[in-house]
């Protein structure tokens, strides 16, 4: 349930997304987005992210 922000570092685009499993289990990679989250921020395929930990009070319209 922990909620983090996903940054695409090629455009900048970041989208706020929930925790909701484990993994992913291939090496080398940290996270896997669902496809509208993906699509959100401009991915297709793999890309280098950063994931930012979201506070509790915050909400997606006081998050760029």
């Amino acid at each position: 349930g922990t909620r983090l922000k996903v940054v695409n570092e090629r455009n900048g685009r970041s989208v706020i997304v929930r925790v909701n499993d484990r993994g992913p289990f291939v090496h080398g990679r940290i996270i896997d987005l669902a496809r509208g989250s993906a699509k959100a921020i401009g991915m297709d395929g793999t890309s280098y992210v950063s994931i930012y930990r979201v506070a509790e009070a915050e909400t997606p319209s006081e998050v760029e």
